[in-house]
């Protein structure tokens, strides 16, 4: 399964840079069933003006309808940066299977940095969650992101 996860996590850091390049903070992130993949966004809640525009939200809302479906039981989710309490908040409600993250979020995190809704056992959900694959480009490229901001 490695070199699969390596594959759609590098796709997940792809989409990173295109958020980068709009702006936006550097997250990608790539839904995928059965080794195909399903939905992929990246973070645009400035361009769309929505709060919710999340790497992880656009994807799942392009695989529910794609699936014409709002569970998504059986998909792993390839994410740049650890999810946050929205975004863990629908994955569990979609039913995904797996979550993959590169980077840990220690501000906002809930996938067990600051909470840990993807496994909330008071929940009728959980999602196995992965953390550290491509973990330093990761970092690199918000690091990066944020200290261009700062400049200007």
């Amino acid at each position: 399964m490695l070199l699969e996860d390596q594959h759609w996590m590098q796709r997940a850091l792809e989409l990173a840079r295109e958020a980068e390049a709009a702006g936006e903070v550097p997250v990608g992130a790539v839904l995928v069933k059965d080794g195909e993949l399903l939905a992929e966004g990246f973070n645009q809640p400035i361009l769309r003006n929505d709060p919710s525009a999340h790497a992880e939200m656009l994807a799942l809302r392009a695989a529910a309808e794609k699936l014409n479906n709002y569970r998504l039981p059986g998909t792993t989710l390839y994410v740049t940066l650890e999810p946050c309490a929205m975004c863990a908040g629908a994955l569990v409600h979609a039913r995904v299977e797996r979550v993959v993250y590169a980077a840990k979020e220690p501000r906002t995190g809930a996938a067990g940095s600051v909470l840990n809704v993807l496994q909330h056992e008071a929940l009728n959900h959980q999602c196995k969650t992965e953390q550290g694959l491509c973990e330093a480009e990761s970092v690199a490229l918000i690091k990066a992101f944020f200290k261009a901001r700062r400049k200007t």
